[in-house]
């Protein structure tokens, strides 16, 4: 048990690094007193612009991309090891499974620390750029597809919340049509399901026409 605790708090701290505090703070705003009050990379983007708000979403779907594959490398590199003995091939074929287990623990820490991070008192974003990062080395074609697709989401509602969900559902559906491992199908529809509850709030302001439309901030100062 000791080993997916360690696996999941490194997870946490990784998820935890507020990227969209830090850059924000360095141009002299409290992004959680700004916006939508989100450290979000969307949040960031609305209110300092293109080039801040995208470091901030490579910088989180980074966090996803390390916090799962550390421990899916470690374990992979153990199978490939024992390739080269004579112990039982089912042995390394436990390994790599055990690999992708470990890979979803770290990303599940990840996804949390992002949301919960304890360098700003517990609050952060939504996790769905740090969850694209962990997903892009779990389920990568999967991952292209509802990427694909909240992009088509987005530029044709101009709702980053909408995108964002459709795209979340969109990810186990193409895990199930791509017949991928059942556990990976199961937990794409665990963050989509998450994903969902973290955004009901702009689900409620969707339905009742109040939600916001993504500008860039050039269009809002004109």
């Amino acid at each position: 048990m000791l080993l997916p605790l360690f696996i999941a708090a490194v997870g946490y701290l990784l998820g935890s690094l507020p990227f969209g505090y830090l850059i924000a703070r360095a141009k002299g705003v409290n992004i959680f007193e700004v916006g939508s009050k989100s450290s979000g990379a969307t949040n960031v983007k609305r209110v300092l612009g293109a080039g801040p708000g995208n470091l901030v979403f490579f910088l989180d779907v980074l966090k996803g991309v390390v916090a799962t594959a550390w421990p899916m490398f470690f374990f992979f590199w153990q199978a490939a090891a024992l390739r080269h003995t004579d112990i039982n091939s089912a042995t390394d074929q436990m390994l790599e499974i055990l690999g992708i287990q470990m890979g979803v623990v770290g990303l599940i820490g990840a996804i949390i620390g992002h949301s919960y991070s304890c360098f700003t008192k517990f609050r952060g974003g939504k996790g769905v750029a740090t969850a694209t990062g962990g997903f892009l080395v779990l389920l990568p074609i999967a991952t292209l597809i509802a990427g694909a697709v909240w992009i088509i989401a987005f530029y044709a509602s101009r709702y980053v919340s909408l995108a964002s969900i459709i795209a979340a559902i969109a990810l186990p559906a193409a895990a199930f049509f791509l017949h991928e491992q059942p556990f990976l199908q199961y937990f794409a529809l665990l963050i989509a399901v998450l994903v969902i509850l973290r955004h009901r709030a702009n689900i409620v302001r969707l339905l009742n026409g109040t939600e916001n439309k993504f500008v860039k901030k050039k269009e809002i100062s004109q």
